[in-house]
């Protein structure tokens, strides 16, 4: 099938590189040259495990393709996916669907034939009501069906998400997409990818609901940790105990320094402002969003508790910037705020990040940035734990030790155990786990 994807960012790349290994001819566009450019050369503006080889391989069969201008690759498309950025509004927090209505206009005018237009950005219940009045009103000849088909892709596995999805949700309001939808996805019928239809307003509500209630399964998490912290319990057994229970499950129960990235944050303020908008206030969400932005600063008071109180004029080491691991990704990582706590009360920063590192500038000023995690050492009088990037979990603990000014070691990951922490020479702070021997 013919496919043109409106935006080339994070979620329109990925989708577009893997259509195009399905074997459909895909057009990406993006207003932004300098992007289309370097996509056009094979440069990757984003970190995201096998996704430079995929768009490599299929530019190569000439399946993909990257253009600046909308109108052909939306007049021969069969179907268009919008793939703009909704981020929250400044000023209120609602998603910011500017990006969306202006592409969704421009769509309009291009359109020829009949075309499927599917909203793939994260969106708000009735955006899709908008997109197709929008449509209508910028061309009342197009013959046209919206669709929503949220994306459900983990930044450092989306290829894999993508391609082996745990469902693929798609909802119509008018039954002639539904045989185009089905098309689309055919080459994932053979991994039985549970493909659900539903109704437009419905889909765009899943996806919102389910990034809410991961990052509440995350945010409770966090606080019974800070409760195991204050009666002696162990918190990765309290998870593994309810993890264990086929309701509640282990994933999104390993007790942290909060939750960040370009999904949660976002998702979760932009429900709590729709709930308040339909008079259906979600008190459980809002909490979520009040005790997770808290958490962040209070992981820094507690490297600043861990270091003896005060960290004025003291060096801090600082491994992992990234929201997560095998990701580029800093917004809203737990690291920012952290660091600001830090160097509000007075100390030096030296961080280190497989990936981060570039985007990190924009963000944080007044860092030293080291070559790894052990020139990250050299010379502090702390080192923390940030973010759990493999090539931090099998470090030389007496390296570290012997790299370092003093000797204490704050685990916000809980990767390591005291007992090794401390034979390194290291005092050792982890989450949740306030007792020598429980960890």
């Amino acid at each position: 099938m013919q496919i043109a994807i409106i935006g080339s960012g994070y979620v329109g790349l990925v989708s577009g590189a893997c259509f195009a290994d399905f074997g459909h001819d895909v057009s990406c566009v993006d207003l932004d040259e300098k992007k289309i450019e370097a996509l056009k050369k094979g440069q990757i503006p984003i970190f995201e495990p096998g996704l430079e080889d995929l768009v490599d391989q299929n530019a190569k069969s000439g399946r993909l393709t990257f253009t600046t201008n909308l109108a052909p690759a939306v007049a021969k498309a069969d179907v268009v996916f919008l793939a703009v950025g909704t981020p929250s509004r400044r000023g209120d927090g609602h998603a910011d669907l500017s990006y969306v209505y202006a592409a969704a206009a421009d769509i309009a005018r291009a359109l020829k034939d009949f075309t499927v237009v599917v909203t793939k950005s994260t969106v708000p219940v009735g955006t899709g009501d908008e997109v197709e009045r929008i449509i209508q009103e910028a061309n009342p000849d197009a013959d046209v069906v919206v669709v929503s088909n949220p994306e459900f892709l983990r930044e450092g596995a989306a290829i894999e998400d993508f391609k082996r999805p745990d469902r693929i949700v798609v909802g119509l309001d008018d039954e002639r997409a539904r045989e185009v939808m089905m098309e689309i996805y055919r080459p994932l019928y053979l991994n039985q990818a549970p493909l659900m239809f539903t109704g437009r307003r419905t889909a765009e509500l899943i996806k919102y609901a389910g990034n809410a209630f991961l990052a509440m399964k995350i945010t409770f998490i966090n606080e019974i940790a800070d409760l195991c912290e204050r009666t002696g319990a162990n918190v990765q057994d309290v998870a593994r105990g309810i993890g264990l229970d086929n309701r509640i499950g282990s994933k999104f129960l390993n007790a942290g320094p909060g939750y960040g990235g370009s999904c949660f944050p976002k998702d979760t303020l932009a429900l709590v402002k729709t709930g308040q908008d339909y008079d259906a206030p979600l008190r459980l969400v809002e909490a979520t969003v009040e005790v997770n932005d808290r958490r962040k600063r209070a992981m820094g008071r507690k490297i600043i508790a861990a270091a003896g109180g005060s960290v004025r004029g003291k060096t801090i080491g600082i491994l992992g910037l990234t929201f997560k691991p095998n990701t580029d990704d800093m917004r809203d990582a737990p690291s920012i705020a952290i660091i600001q706590t830090l160097q509000d009360a007075g100390a030096k920063i030296r961080a280190y990040d497989p990936e981060g590192t570039a985007m990190a500038k924009t963000l944080l000023a007044d860092i030293d940035y080291a070559a790894d995690a052990y020139d990250t050492a050299d010379g502090v009088d702390a080192l923390v734990l940030v973010t759990e990037w493999n090539a931090f979990r099998g470090l030389d603990l007496q390296r570290l030790r012997n790299a370092m000014s003093d000797r204490v070691f704050v685990d916000l990951r809980n990767v390591y155990r005291r007992k090794e922490v401390e034979a390194a020479g290291l005092d050792y702070t982890s989450i949740g786990r306030p007792h020598p021997l429980s960890d």
